[in-house]
């Protein structure tokens, strides 16, 4: 899930940094023995033993016992994150539901719920409301079974300026200027829980990398489909932010310039011609828009019926999409020349039907598909995508800095000490 990165340090003082450099290591992989992480990363064979004592202590890795690796002399044991000790929770904030997930260190889901619930023209206080409760219960239920919660990340529909957790704009939930980390910060029964907050589709976009058993996933754009179209850019394994955080917009991407009126003040806008209320507009079927989390039996589970049974203007509707989606794509795949296109939400359920006019104007106009086509593939997590990606960013957070959980663990650090290797 975590790839190491970055050289060991040298300079005393820079324990810290070392600790994540080790724990990374433990988590890139099969269980590693002392011997193994020192070979990985060049710190001396002390200087690791150390280390790894400090991580064990605070219920960060565990010990499996010795390997059987056939060798003489003593053999080594093998260490692996602990998976019993330290959860971190996602909470997801959509049009119409509330999703909180808790997992462990290795991403083991220990808990997930939804409640369903209209969010559109609430007031933040009211909908940051229930999510809170929702959100203690969770931490409540981890404590109980003897968890440590390392911390809190939320998924939010709409650009974030994610070092002060403030969400800029929903416009499907009709919010502007929403501080949500401060909001949930001061409420939580963990008060001095770390809260991130991030737009859910960049935590889509995680989830899909870090969860989705992809073996060959790190350069893809992940775009998803429900009230809202979003979409999160990963390259080189990383999430692509762009210089103010606000990348992967692409539901507010032009396809149709004198289109219709999007809420975000524009015309023409991908969500317009192949978010969901438009495709269910197209395609004739009645009821509100909502998502097959927030109104499981409603006018998403008509649609796809109607599409598997073949109607003719449910997969017209879809085609139209397929293309609008397809030409919104194409520019993407020109500017940032991913590898994979990842279909997600609504948009992995009709992948059968989007499939073919997708593909059709990636062919016509995205100009390297001729000898090096960008793949498309659907979500292997659906709509759960964002809520996971969340406690994976909790858990990529403790590994980049371990020593920022060890007082929650009742556990310090040890001072630096003076070292050759």
């Amino acid at each position: 899930m975590v790839k190491t990165g970055g050289l060991p340090a040298r300079q005393e003082g820079l324990r810290q940094h070392n600790l994540a450099l080790v724990a990374q290591c433990i988590a890139a992989g099969e269980p590693v023995s002392r011997a193994g992480i020192a070979a990985a990363t060049g710190l001396t064979k002390t200087t690791v033993s150390s280390l790894v004592d400090d991580l064990a202590g605070a219920g960060l890795v565990t010990e499996l016992g010795p390997e059987a690796s056939g060798k003489i002399g003593r053999p080594a044991s093998a260490l692996t994150l602990n998976r019993s000790v330290f959860v971190g929770v996602g909470l997801e904030i959509n049009v119409d539901y509330l999703a909180v997930c808790v997992a462990n260190l290795v991403g083991e889901v220990r808990l997930l719920r939804t409640r369903p619930r209209d969010n559109r023209d609430q007031s933040p206080a009211k909908v940051l409301g229930r999510a809170v409760r929702m959100t203690n219960n969770a931490i409540a239920a981890a404590q109980a079974a003897g968890r440590t919660v390392a911390g809190l990340a939320v998924a939010v529909p709409g650009p974030v300026e994610t070092d002060r957790g403030l969400l800029r704009l929903a416009p499907n939930l009709g919010w502007v200027e929403v501080p949500v980390a401060e909001i949930l910060a001061g409420r939580l029964v963990a008060p001095d829980l770390p809260v991130l907050v991030d737009n859910e589709a960049n935590l889509a976009a995680l989830g899909e990398l870090w969860f989705g058993g992809h073996d060959d996933l790190d350069d893809f754009v992940h775009v998803s489909g429900e009230i809202g179209v979003g979409a999160g850019i990963v390259i080189g394994g990383e999430l692509f932010r762009g210089v103010r955080g606000f990348a992967g917009e692409v539901g507010h991407v032009t396809v149709q310039p004198d289109g219709p009126r999007c809420r975000c003040g524009a015309r023409g806008c991908l969500e317009q011609l192949a978010g969901q209320e438009a495709i269910l507009r197209a395609a004739g079927v009645a009821g509100a828009a909502g998502t097959s989390l927030g109104q499981p039996g409603g006018s998403v589970a008509e649609l796809l019926a109607r599409a598997r049974a073949g109607d003719a203007a449910t997969v017209a509707a879809v085609a139209s999409a397929g293309r609008a989606l397809g030409l919104a794509l194409s520019a993407t795949v020109n500017v940032v020349d991913p590898g994979t296109v990842v279909l997600g939400g609504l948009y992995a359920s009709l992948e059968p039907w989007l499939r073919e006019p997708l593909g059709a104007e990636l062919s016509e106009r995205a100009i390297t598909q001729r000898w090096s086509p960008a793949r498309v593939l659907a979500s292997r997590l659906g709509p759960n995508a964002a809520v996971r990606g969340a406690t994976g960013a909790v858990v990529k957070r403790v590994l980049a800095d371990p020593s920022a959980v060890f007082a929650v663990a009742g556990h310090r650090v040890a001072p630096t000490r003076p070292r050759t290797g």
